[in-house]
């Protein structure tokens, strides 16, 4: 059917899983005989927009964010036609606080209202008009940074015509962030402070509230950033009561100054939490912030101890990994801290409100683990660029870093080295001796023209050779075990690339490979390496081997497969010869001899390490018919860059400080908290309640993940236990960590009855605790009276 490959578009319908159909008659087309790869084509969409005046006469259809509001959006279209005639009318916004001038909105939306005709709203909702009116003059923080982020992604669409633009109106409301009691109208009245637009909506109490707030921020990424700019104009922990700590172990590098805006060129090199405080401080002087510079980890509990956890009111996680955020739930969890949860992918956002004893807690739920391509893929069946980036950024790790340190390892201390390869015994030592002993006898470079060689030698290899043995291996038309053909998709069938120095690809993998092999023998780069010509007759000058084909080579086509070293009887035997050959290597080397292990570093262009690793993952793409990348995206998806972009990450944290009026506020029920999801390509706005935490239900007590019992004083076993039975419980084993403190089936531990558990836990666990602990915890396993076992809460016992 090769009449489906002159690369023309064409529709399909009924597409499934594994099939489609095309909408054309193909029977006049050839017999389709195996294999084929179609590639989807996204075509252009053209959308036509209303003017304003139509669109305002008649909106259509709205973009919903909040599908418990199916209602609002109609709602708030008539209410800014109403702010709009007010402000024509009376040449000024409603006064917050003021009856007079919202029950005037009111009238004039009620008119605008009867004259709408067929675009008539049944139920104007005086009280949110009244809240309207309240509100009007004010400009939030959190708003703008919300809506900021959603018409900074417009304007990028509006000028590249990617992505899919906004369609006429969006509205959007925070009705529930305002505080749930009913407040004066002196509660509204400017204090003639940067904070008077917030104090107009929420009131001064609210405003005191978030001046005395003691705030954790865990990162200081672009999240983190955005956040500081965001609480530091809201002014929270800005009071005599207040304090912000943020902390964040890393440093500031070139890549994050297009999105981590507090941060600037000649910042570079600095911690980013203290840049990130003192940019917060020039934003706002008042504000009282300490900068960290620790991981959240069970490793620093002796910095943010319980003391610190205790006196904290909200954390805010500005994290990038999934292992912190799961520390730094169950940290909330334990001290029973609320935790505003955010993150960004691209155009992607989503917030998460984690709030004691309403909401169930960040790790209650999960997202699958990402999935891994399978190492026969990787190393032998590539079928996209990822696959070919992945295993190039392996080749570079193995060539530039791990095998000159484990020259350098060797070296150092032969015989422990030796002794440790020879009682692993394995598949993987084997490998690595060998690795060695080429870097020290035959791939050994001590001119320049010598690593242009074994440049040249390693195109050969990986892109000529190799892809000939697997040809030979598994020809074109080889059958599996089933009869099936072998090279069927997704595998494409391979082709070796030959040499040559016109192709400016080929030229440039000898440069960038000759420079890094140079750098770790420690010889000298010459300027000429990067002269086509020059590099074209030096490499010239390499005489490469024929090919000759193995007989009996094993390649792994097993998927399932995560290791491709296969162990040996005689991988024992043949690690001896080895070691014996690297002692006469190590004999002929100059005193001091060390090779120089160099670490994958994306953002320096003049390194060499993206043309190596792009170089590499491009020949092998060109290998297989795969579509190659620039450096630029290879340096995207090898240097495992997540994408966040300001706008994505500007409204997740204006959407989070939303919340944060709500949780600072107290009193708002489930149903007042939103969880979203966002994704500004689309565009799509989802905003849902939480979820509540499951509860567990034992003769008339209940409880959930949020729960804690606490048992002070210092308490014996006896007295615990008594404290278990008084709850109907029957305590048949307590322990501490993975110590066993008292089980009911060992009678030597009735011994331990009249002890203080912390002294068992001591003696038993051997452990001391620091001075900064006044508490452990235990893990008691409980039936009730039939025998049922039940799942308690964590039990603390405090002993100090």
């Amino acid at each position: 059917m090769t009449e489906l490959n002159d690369g023309k578009p064409r529709r399909i319908k009924n597409a499934r899983a594994y099939s489609f159909t095309l909408e054309e008659d193909t029977s006049n087309f050839g017999i389709h005989e195996k294999g084929g790869i179609a590639t989807q084509v996204k075509e252009p969409k053209l959308l036509n927009f209303k003017t304003l005046r139509e669109a305002i006469k008649d909106p259509g259809d709205f973009l919903l964010s909040d599908f418990s509001k199916f209602d609002r959006p109609p709602l708030l279209h008539l209410a800014f036609q109403a702010l709009d005639k007010f402000v024509s009318e009376m040449c000024r916004f409603p006064v917050a606080g003021s009856e007079e001038d919202a029950q005037k909105l009111v009238s004039i939306a009620s008119l605008i209202n009867e004259n709408s005709g067929d675009g008539r709203v049944e139920d104007i909702n005086p009280k949110l008009l009244r809240h309207f009116a309240f509100g009007a003059r004010a400009v939030l923080n959190p708003m703008a940074a919300m809506f900021g982020g959603i018409v900074g992604q417009e304007v990028v669409k509006a000028c590249s015509g990617k992505f899919h633009p906004l369609f006429q109106f969006f509205y959007f409301d925070s009705l529930e962030s305002l505080p749930t009691a009913n407040l004066d109208p002196s509660e509204f009245l400017p204090l003639n402070s940067r904070y008077d637009a917030q104090i107009s909506v929420f009131g001064s109490k609210l405003q005191k509230k978030l001046e005395d707030a003691n705030l954790f921020v865990v990162g200081s990424g672009a999240l983190g950033c955005e956040f500081l700019k965001n609480l530091a104009m809201m002014g929270v922990s800005c009071g005599e009561q207040g304090k912000l700590t943020i902390t964040d172990d890393d440093v500031i590098e070139k890549s994050n100054l297009s999105r981590q805006f507090l941060f600037r060129d000649w910042n570079i090199g600095q911690a980013k939490s203290t840049v990130a405080a003192s940019a917060a401080a020039l934003i706002n002087p008042r504000l009282k912030i300490e900068a960290l510079q620790n991981r959240v980890n069970p490793e620093t509990e002796n910095v943010f101890d319980d003391t610190f956890w205790e006196n904290l009111t909200v954390v805010v996680n500005a994290l990038d990994n999934v292992n912190a955020r799961l520390y730094v739930d169950q940290r909330c969890l334990y001290f029973q801290k609320p935790l505003l949860e955010s993150g960004t992918l691209g155009a992607k956002c989503n917030t998460q409100m984690v709030i004691p004893h309403l909401t169930e807690n960040y790790g209650a739920s999960r997202d699958p683990p990402e999935k891994q391509a399978p190492m026969c893929t990787v190393h032998s069946f590539p079928h996209n660029i990822n696959h070919c980036l992945t295993w190039a950024l392996s080749e570079f790790e193995g060539l530039v870093e791990k095998t000159p340190a484990e020259v350098n390892a060797y070296l150092s201390n032969p015989v422990e080295y030796t002794n440790a390869m020879m009682k692993a015994g394995d598949a993987q030592s084997r490998e690595t001796l060998e690795s060695v002993l080429e870097c020290l006898e035959k791939e050994k470079c001590e001119t320049f023209q010598d690593c242009i060689m074994w440049a040249r030698l390693k195109f050969e290899d990986d892109f000529a050779n190799r892809v000939m043995q697997l040809i030979y291996s598994f020809p074109e038309d080889a059958s599996t075990s089933t009869g099936a053909p072998f090279w069927s998709a997704p595998k494409r069938f391979p082709h070796p690339l030959q040499f040559s120095t016109t192709d400016p690809s080929h030229l440039r993998f000898v440069m960038a490979a000759s420079a890094l092999r140079a750098e770790t023998f420690g010889i000298p780069v010459p300027d000429w390496v990067r002269n086509p010509k020059m590099l074209a007759e030096a490499a010239d000058k390499v005489v490469v081997p024929d090919f000759q084909p193995r007989e009996g080579v094993r390649i792994e086509t097993d998927e399932k497969s995560t290791n491709l070293s296969s162990a040996s009887v005689d991988d024992s035997a043949i690690i001896h010869e080895l070691i014996r050959k690297l002692e006469r290597c190590r004999e002929n080397l100059p005193a001091g001899f060390r090779m120089k292990s160099i670490q994958f570093e994306k953002d320096d262009d003049t390194n060499y390490h993206m043309d190596l690793i792009a170089g590499l993952a491009n020949m092998r793409a060109r290998n297989y018919s795969i579509p190659e990348v620039d450096k630029l995206k290879a340096k995207f998806i090898a240097g495992r860059i997540i994408p966040a972009i300001a706008t994505s990450t500007a409204l997740a944290t204006g959407l989070v400080c939303l919340e944060l009026y709500k949780v600072l506020d107290g009193g708002h029920k489930l149903e007042g908290y939103r969880n979203t999801f966002a994704n500004l390509a689309l565009p799509l706005f989802s905003m849902a309640e939480p979820v509540p935490p499951k509860v567990i239900k034992h003769q008339g007590m209940s409880w959930t993940v949020w729960d804690r019992w606490t048992l002070e004083n210092n308490p014996t076993l006896r007295e615990l236990l008594q404290w278990f039975t008084d709850k109907g419980l029957n305590a048949y084993s307590i322990s501490f960590g993975s110590c066993l403190l008292y089980n009911c089936m060992f009678s030597q531990h009735r011994e331990r009855m009249d002890r203080k558990v912390v002294d068992l836990a001591r003696e038993v666990a051997d452990v001391e605790f620091p001075a900064y602990r006044r508490h452990f915890d235990v893990v008691a396993a409980c039936d009730d009276d039939e025998g049922n076992d039940v799942d308690i809460p964590t039990v603390s016992i405090y002993f100090r």
